[in-house]
């Protein structure tokens, strides 16, 4: 069976193997032909990729969604698109995105495979930052061609979303005969593919866990403690400063370390323990421990000096048994 993203994926000879080709000039040749796209999943992240796909020319054509919540964001982002079972969405589909979530993946690719839901040569692409191909084994035995495109973004189930796609980067991974098919997929959704190995994969997505889900609950704890002090729009404050610390860390990374654990200023740090203690109890281990991992990174970058890190160090090391 043949399936085409501006070069063709053929499956040929019988054990099965895969091969990319460019497809043939002339005028059938020189535009690509159009898949037929489903979505497993119709949580944030899928119809927003189905509607990306959707501007590059390929046809949604079925999803799957059990809540209500999901059914409206298939209305927002994929109009007309019909909620069906996810067995009839790989029956009308030639790429499938599963979108679940990823402790959902493992059960579902073998789901879909012990019932014959899967055909041969069908693409099926996961978004988990979690897992690379293999998670898919299952289906890719039964002759799905496995994908791992991962959006380095964050969703929130609304058409925004698809804007934010344009420049995002992918985490990709894909088997060697499949990468200029993930490739040219993530293209077509705006995207930049950076190619992920499979056994890095859990690294990656702890290395994005902790740099953008951990910063939300910073920010959203450094606001509410901000209200705490009595400022009337502690977004408005921390909106520049925060902007900047992003910018310059992203720059020079350690060397952008500034404030008074890097000083080792111990007594400004003792005092914030205090306060955080008296005003908000539940922020003092996650100060602490951050405080701690932004002096050993300090003084091993140079920017703390030696002399000053065993009382600041010795500070951090009371705030626990206070």
């Amino acid at each position: 069976m043949a399936v085409i993203v501006r070069y063709r994926v053929l499956r040929t000879g019988t054990e099965g193997r895969n091969h990319v080709n460019q497809p043939p000039s002339g005028a059938a040749g020189d535009r690509p032909a159009r898949l037929t796209v489903g979505v497993v999943g119709a949580g944030r992240v899928g119809p927003a990729l189905a509607a990306a796909l959707a501007l590059a020319g390929h046809r949604p054509v079925a999803a799957s969604g059990v809540s209500d919540a999901s059914r409206r964001r298939a209305d927002a982002l994929l109009p007309g698109v019909p909620l069906v079972e996810p067995a009839e969405v790989l029956a009308r589909a030639d790429l499938v995105l599963l979108t679940v979530p990823d402790d959902a993946l493992p059960g579902l690719a073998a789901g879909l495979a012990e019932t014959g839901a899967v055909r041969p040569g069908q693409l099926l692409a996961h978004a988990s930052g979690r897992y690379g191909t293999a998670v898919l084994g299952p289906a890719t035995r039964a002759g799905a061609l496995p994908l791992a495109l991962h959006p380095v973004m964050t969703f929130t189930g609304t058409p925004v979303d698809v804007q934010r796609l344009a420049g995002c980067s992918f985490g990709v991974t894909a088997p060697e005969e499949l990468r200029l098919a993930a490739e040219a997929l993530v293209i077509e959704m705006g995207g930049e593919p950076e190619w992920v190995a499979e056994e890095a994969r859990p690294l990656y997505h702890a290395a994005l866990a902790l740099g953008a889900n951990h910063l939300v609950t910073l920010v959203a704890q450094a606001m509410e403690l901000l209200r705490t002090a009595g400022v009337g729009a502690p977004d408005r404050m921390l909106g520049p400063l925060l902007g900047a610390a992003l910018d310059n860390a992203l720059r020079s990374g350690d060397a952008a370390l500034t404030g008074p654990v890097a000083r080792g200023d111990a007594g400004t740090v003792a005092a914030h323990v205090t306060e955080l203690r008296r005003h908000a109890p539940h922020a003092v281990s996650g100060y602490l421990a951050m405080a701690r991992t932004t002096a050993d990174r300090a003084l091993a970058g140079g920017l703390l000096r030696p002399e000053l890190a065993e009382d600041l160090l010795e500070v951090l090391s009371d705030g626990d048994t206070r």
